[in-house]
């Protein structure tokens, strides 16, 4: 790979997203032989939590143990990003100490900071506006199901979220068409929905989820109100009426169809629970990749 830092698949080429697949798989098949990989041995990731996560600190901190390293837990209350110190002395003070920083934040332009004064690579786990090793894990479990990533069509059903943002930037990196189905005025953004036409990617904004859903080969969704939007829940449970990936749904789309969400679910909002479980749900495949594929990003940039 030829960047330092993973901040948004955006910036990543074609090559790059297929090399940390590959990579991801390869570790994935090796582990589940009982390989061990000594990839990062004596390396420390530190993982800074402004908002907590069982995923991504469970994935991360045992991704960087099956690696060899380790990795420290920094949460809310250990580093006040831009409060009690500044990101740039944090981001400077870090890369004296350990040997790749992972960021859980509010504000993508954290996470930009980080990058911009570290010395060693930072990994965006999360911000408002990007969520990229949610995808990766998610474009892995997509081609172990489907055997290939291009041409095929991901429906997206639910707000224009820091998800569905990076669902547009890795589905035109590798030819797949995304379509989202959202109330009016919950659309993506549109310097993230430009940028991704730019390269050729094809994406389709709808507002009928039964429209969005036909022939579908993947379905996903998320919650419609994330953490820190709680005093939105409401309304959003209002704005959203009708936008529930259900078994009515399900059947629009392509009989071999995925239903993917990248956890945690309200069940009976945004999806329900007989279609979470499915026979073509994936959602706890997700769940595992999210860790191969944080291993093969960890280990291309911090080796």
């Amino acid at each position: 790979m030829n960047v330092k830092d993973l901040v948004a698949l955006s910036y990543l080429t074609t090559e790059e997203i297929y090399e940390i697949l590959e990579t991801a798989r390869s570790l994935k098949l090796e582990h589940r032989a009982g390989v061990k990989h000594d990839v990062l041995p004596g390396k420390t990731l530190a993982m800074i939590f402004q908002k907590p996560s069982l995923r991504t600190r469970v994935s991360f901190e045992n991704g960087m143990y099956q690696l060899g390293g380790q990795a420290i837990y920094l949460g809310p209350d250990d580093i006040k990003l831009g409060k009690r110190e500044t990101t740039e002395d944090i981001a400077i003070v870090l890369s004296g100490y350990v040997d790749g920083i992972m960021a859980r934040v509010f504000e993508h332009q954290t996470i930009l900071d980080l990058a911009k004064y570290a010395s060693v690579p930072v990994i965006n786990a999360l911000c408002d506006r990007y969520h990229p090793c949610q995808i990766l894990g998610d474009l892995l479990t997509i081609m172990e199901k489907k055997r290939e990533l291009a041409g095929l069509t991901l429906t997206f059903v639910g707000d224009g979220n820091n998800v569905a943002h990076s669902l547009i930037n890795g589905c035109a990196k590798v030819g797949m068409n995304f379509r989202i189905a959202c109330p009016q005025g919950y659309e993506p953004n549109e310097e993230v929905v430009r940028g991704a036409r730019a390269i050729g990617g094809s994406v389709e904004i709808m507002h009928d989820p039964k429209q969005a859903a036909a022939g579908a080969d993947v379905l996903y969704t998320d919650v419609w109100a994330s953490m820190g939007q709680e005093a939105e829940a409401e309304q959003k449970k209002h704005a959203f009426a009708g936008f529930t990936v259900d078994e009515p749904l399900l059947k629009l789309a392509d009989p071999e169809a995925l239903v993917m969400h990248c956890l945690p679910a309200h069940y009976d909002e945004e999806i329900t629970y007989a279609a979470s479980r499915s026979k073509g749900s994936a959602i706890f495949d997700q769940a595992e990749n999210r860790m191969h594929a944080q291993k093969a990003v960890m280990a291309l940039l911090m080796s």
